[in-house]
């Protein structure tokens, strides 16, 4: 592992596909904080045509300097990394379904800090995940089998090795893409049949991580929450604030897409305690080092299990992070790739609450209203529309993205919750649809 000091001239951080817009502030506070100026090269894969637009509308207003590679060719990978070999400090990927490019740079960055594509692999694919924790200890996850296709002999072996209900899920998906919970054979036998109909589909649509293949395993009940871990090229974790995760399912959408997440949480410190030392051991099991993970687990009667773990930064935790605590989560991201020790302040600053909504129905968006209520809130931080009308909306477990994303931020707990409960009566999105699909 290099030594930050034997780094002086590195400048340059190497980020895969993209970039996050709070990315450009993180590196001024890079340059403030250690009085060293550091520049972006992002390498973004030469399919990715509108992807490559976008960066090179970012590049005129800022220090952004964009290479396109072919990622299948050793070759243009190695031309794009001669140019800047000298001087790379760290390379880093911020989203989850660019992990199969980050791989392939790995081999050609061999005295930078970088996880291994072995534990890249790894967690990235649900079943490899499973197989490697249950190897260090079976009690982290719940009991699951992998099936292959709809017939008798496959419904039989989920039925003996893992029991009802149990939750569908395809092993190379994220943000909880065609995940499905079944309660009786007849439910279990129609949602494989419909999960491998539309898997190749969507797995396309989505970049979808290796084969398609469908893993079920028993339905967990308790509450969700999540960490973002950093692990050091030595093994050394550091743990961030839990977060507690709401899920379509709590409120009555038959879906598990994250819709509400949290922090800070109202857990004892032991209760954390036992959760941070589930997610290092999580972390370690697949080998991870030099990145950040960010681990999803429950919290049932007895002990906690890890639902599952990637090696990224978890979905608005910079956000969430800043807003709270003061803690620079891309930063540190970074920080630990150097590396550097992270910084991670422990005073609490105020509760931030985020939202995925989807519409209740599935069809076409006639129109988002309530919109000047939210922005009228006391605890209103930001608003995102990622949906625009006439756009086809479905849930997220037959495929379906978020239609908007809302970030609240208050001092005070109590007025937080006030205020989301006055968002979730004045948000709606109506939907035009003859078949309409209701929540369960």
């Amino acid at each position: 592992m290099s030594l930050f000091h034997e780094a002086a001239i590195r400048d340059t951080v190497l980020f895969v596909n993209g970039v996050r817009a709070q990315t450009f502030a993180a590196l001024d506070t890079y340059a403030t904080r250690y009085e060293k100026k550091l520049r972006m090269v992002v390498f973004v894969d030469a399919k990715k045509n509108k992807l490559i637009t976008s960066l090179n509308r970012q590049k005129t207003t800022k220090k952004l300097l964009v290479e396109v590679v072919d990622f299948d060719s050793p070759i243009s990978i190695r031309k794009a990394i001669e140019k800047y070999r000298e001087r790379l400090l760290a390379v880093t990927c911020q989203y989850e379904n660019s992990i199969p490019f980050y791989e392939k740079i790995v081999p050609h960055v061999p005295y930078l800090d970088t996880p291994t594509q072995s534990s890249l692999d790894w967690s990235t694919d649900k079943i490899a995940m499973r197989q490697l924790l249950k190897t260090l200890d079976k009690s982290l996850i719940p009991k699951y089998t992998v099936v292959k296709d709809t017939t008798e002999a496959s419904i039989v072996k989920i039925e003996k090795l893992v029991g009802y209900p149990v939750v569908v899920k395809p092993a190379g998906l994220a943000a909880s893409l065609l995940v499905s919970v079944c309660y009786h054979r007849e439910e279990l036998e129609k949602t494989l049949q419909k999960t491998f109909k539309t898997i190749e589909k969507v797995y396309k649509k989505k970049l979808g991580r290796g084969t398609p293949k469908i893993l079920v395993e028993q339905l967990m009940d308790g509450e969700m929450y999540s960490i973002d871990v950093y692990v050091n090229g030595r093994g050394n974790t550091y743990a961030t604030p839990i977060v507690h995760v709401k899920t379509g399912r709590a409120i009555g959408f038959d879906d598990f897409f994250g819709y509400q997440r949290l922090t800070p949480t109202r857990l004892l410190p032991s209760h954390i305690d036992d959760a941070n030392h589930a997610a290092f051991k999580a972390v370690k099991a697949l080998g991870l080092r030099s990145t950040t993970a960010h681990v999803e687990l429950m919290r049932t009667e007895k002990e906690w299990k890890i639902i599952e773990l990637a090696p990224r930064m978890g979905g608005f935790r910079h956000e969430m992070y800043m807003l709270s605590y003061g803690i620079n989560h891309i930063l540190n991201d970074i920080l630990i790739r150097v590396p550097q020790k992270p910084v991670i302040p422990k005073k609490v600053r105020g509760f931030t609450a985020v939202f995925n909504m989807y519409a209740k129905t599935e069809g076409k968006l006639k129109a988002i209203t309530g919109i000047k209520k939210v922005k009228a809130l006391a605890s209103f931080h930001e608003i995102n529309l990622l949906k625009s009308v006439g756009d086809e909306l479905k849930f997220a477990k037959n495929g379906g993205g978020v239609v908007a994303e809302i970030m609240l931020f208050n001092k005070s707990r109590a007025d937080l919750l006030a205020d989301i409960r006055r968002m979730e009566k004045a948000f709606d999105i109506e939907v035009l649809s003859s078949r309409s699909k209701k929540p369960a």
